[in-house]
């Protein structure tokens, strides 16, 4: 039996969804993988302990065996700053394979703001072609200072990072995540959006309820995907604060400011025993002839 160090999901034939095991880390984060004619362009590495490289020339060169390609120039971005997300830049940095030239963005808000040709952060969209396929990027700090979405004209998708996603919205800077759910409102009005997939899934599967920090297992998870009404959900509920940052739990999305007033050490006490507690009761993989993949 194998417990493969990523999951991968073919969305469509052109656009692939991995995430990380939660054996590796519990933060579990989904990365995404958009293929055009010309380029692709790979949103995150993922988190520690990762090792993304061996599963990302996998997939890329089945598609390119599947298209009858030798190669294909791979631009490697990120939704955000976040070590979470940015765990595996080096070894993706250092896969050295002639047919997957790497073209690397570091998670800098100049960085991103050139190479996407955004004009004036965070106010103007960016954008970028794949090659048949159109990739906007919207600027959305607030979450963290580099944070960005990424809209795909071909599927709908909306990439929406740590800004929205089943689980708790980690608050840094509250005006500025106020206006940048507004500015995502705005973007997608008139546009066709099938889906929000954002970075994690925290929720469970039973209304108002999250899986608590640091939780590696869970069985009865929330879907990963949202709908656009989420925005404004969201945006409603931001609204109703009158700029004083609270804890607001909705029915698939908590809003979740962060700072020292809204911490506690009984909660980082909790989370490491959690998390210390997860890991003594994982399955010993050698007594249980269990091989996970290097």
């Amino acid at each position: 039996m194998e417990i493969p160090q990523w999951q991968v999901h073919e969305y469509n034939p052109n656009f692939i969804i991995l995430r990380q095991s939660p054996c590796t880390d519990y933060e579990k984060p989904f990365i995404f993988l958009f293929f055009g004619k010309d380029k692709a362009l790979l949103a995150d590495t993922g988190s520690r302990d990762g090792n993304l490289p061996p599963t990302l020339q996998l997939v890329i060169h089945n598609w390119l065996k599947r298209n009858g390609r030798t190669g294909i120039p791979l631009i490697v971005a990120h939704t955000h700053e976040h070590g979470d997300h940015t765990w595996g830049d080096k070894g993706v940095q250092a896969l050295n394979d002639p047919a997957i030239p790497i073209t690397f963005i570091p998670p800098e808000v100049e960085a991103t703001r050139k190479f996407f040709g955004i004009g004036n952060w965070p106010t103007d969209i960016g954008q970028v072609d794949l090659g048949g396929r159109i990739i906007d990027v919207i600027p959305i700090p607030g979450h963290s200072k580099v944070s960005v979405a990424f809209y795909d004209h071909n599927t709908g998708v909306l990439l929406s990072g740590d800004t929205m996603y089943p689980g708790r919205l980690y608050v840094q800077d509250f005006p500025a995540f106020q206006a940048s759910v507004e500015r995502l409102i705005d973007f997608t009005k008139g546009k066709p959006v099938a889906h929000l997939l954002g970075n994690h899934i925290e929720e469970s599967s039973t209304p108002f309820l999250d899986y608590p920090v640091g939780t590696m297992y869970q069985p009865n998870e929330h879907e990963l995907q949202l709908a656009r009404g989420s925005l404004l959900e969201l945006h409603e509920a931001l609204i109703g604060m009158h700029g004083t940052p609270k804890r607001l739990a909705l029915r698939d999305f908590s809003v979740w400011p962060s700072g020292p007033s809204f911490e506690s050490p009984a909660e980082d006490e909790a989370y490491e025993k959690r998390v210390d507690q997860q890991r003594a009761e994982m399955w010993d993989h050698d007594k249980q002839g269990i091989r996970v993949p290097q």
